[in-house]
C-alpha cells in the first residue's frame, strides 16, 4: 500500500485500508454468494493466463482494490501490473496480466474490473477537469455526492487524477449551511460552537448574500462557500476578503464555465459531477491462447 501514500495524503491510511477491505468483501459476497456455478464448467485443475485491456484512454486507478480482492479470493493467483497507478493508458493497451487457476480468474474478473472501470473513470474525469484550470491557482474539489459505499474509493480516484478532496464525511470538517445557521441562532454563534465542539477542525460556512459573507468573515470562518454567486460577485468577494479566509465557489458550475469561475480568483471550486455522474471505462479480459 505504500505506493499510494504520496498521492492520497488527505485520507488516513487506516481509513483507506479499512474501506478497501469492506469494499472487496461486499463485492465478493454480492457476486459470488454461495459459489460461482458457471466457473465450475471449467476443469478444477486447469491453469490459465489472462490479459486485461482498456478500450478507452484512461488514467489507471483501483490497483489496491484489485490486489486485495484477488489475494483475498485466491492468493495463488499471480498479478502482474503493466501500468502504474495514476498512469495514462491508451485505448487498446494492456495494463494487467493474471495467471493461475482458470476458475479463479473467471470468478474474480467482474468484481475486480468493476473497481478499475469505476475508479479509472473518476480519475480520468478529474484529470480532464483539472486540466481546464491550468495556469490558475484555483484547486478543484470533490464533494460528498458519491456512489453509496464507495466514498473513500472515489475520493482516492479524484486525488489520483489531480483533484483535491473536500471533507471525507461529517466527521473531519464543519460545513455550516442554512439549516445549521438557523438552528444555532446565527452565523457567528454557529462558528463559535463549532470551535467548541471540535477545536482545530476546519470550519466552512456556506453563504448566499454579501451580508452573510461579511458575518462569516468577521466570525473567523476558515473557508467561505459562495453559493450561486455571479462571476462579478465572486470577483468582488475575492477583493474584499483579500486572503483573510479561503473562498470556495459552488453551484451551477459546469465544464463550460469552470475556467471562467476560476478566473475570479477563488481558491476552490467544488463539483459533485466528479463522482456522482460516472460513466465506467470499457475494459476487457481475455484468456491467452
Amino acid at each position: 500500500m505504500d505506493y499510494i501514500l504520496d498521492v492520497i495524503m488527505s485520507i488516513p491510511q487506516s481509513l483507506l485500508e479499512q474501506s478497501i477491505q469492506i469494499n472487496i468483501q461486499q463485492a465478493l459476497q454480492e457476486d459470488i454468494g454461495d459459489g460461482d456455478i458457471t466457473a465450475m464448467l471449467t476443469p478444477e485443475d486447469e491453469q490459465a493466463t489472462a490479459t486485461i485491456i482498456t478500450r478507452e484512454n484512461m488514467i489507471l486507478a483501483g490497483r489496491p482494490w484489485v490486489d486485495a480482492l484477488i489475494t483475498r479470493y485466491d492468493a495463488s493467483v499471480q498479478i502482474e501490473w503493466l501500468k502504474q497507478e495514476g498512469e495514462q493508458v491508451a485505448a487498446g493497451e494492456a495494463f494487467l496480466k493474471l495467471a493461475g487457476s482458470a476458475r479463479s480468474l473467471l470468478t474474480v474478473e467482474r468484481p475486480a474490473l468493476n473497481f478499475v472501470q469505476t475508479l479509472s473513470a473518476v480519475a480520468t474525469k478529474a484529470a480532464f477537469y483539472v486540466q481546464q484550470l491550468e495556469g490558475l491557482h484555483t484547486k478543484l474539489l470533490d464533494t460528498r455526492k458519491t456512489l453509496p459505499g464507495l466514498r473513500i474509493a472515489q475520493k482516492y480516484a479524484v486525488a489520483l487524477g489531480g483533484g483535491q478532496n473536500h471533507r471525507l464525511g461529517l466527521f473531519d470538517a464543519f460545513l455550516i449551511k442554512e439549516n445549521h445557521i438557523m438552528a444555532a441562532g446565527g452565523i457567528a454563534q454557529a462558528i463559535e460552537k463549532a470551535h467548541q465542539i471540535a477545536p482545530g477542525k476546519p470550519v466552512e460556512v456556506e453563504v448566499e448574500t454579501w451580508d452573510e459573507l461579511d458575518q462569516a468573515l468577521q466570525a473567523g470562518a476558515d473557508i467561505v462557500m459562495l453559493d450561486n454567486f455571479s462571476q462579478q460577485q465572486m470577483i468582488e468577494a475575492v477583493k474584499y476578503v483579500a486572503g483573510r479566509c479561503k473562498l470556495e465557489a459552488s453551484g451551477n458550475i459546469t465544464l463550460d464555465n469552470l475556467r471562467e469561475v476560476a478566473s475570479t480568483g477563488v481558491d476552490y471550486i467544488s463539483m459533485g459531477v466528479l463522482t456522482k455522474d460516472v460513466t465506467a471505462i470499457d475494459l476487457s479480459m481475455r484468456f491467452n491462447a
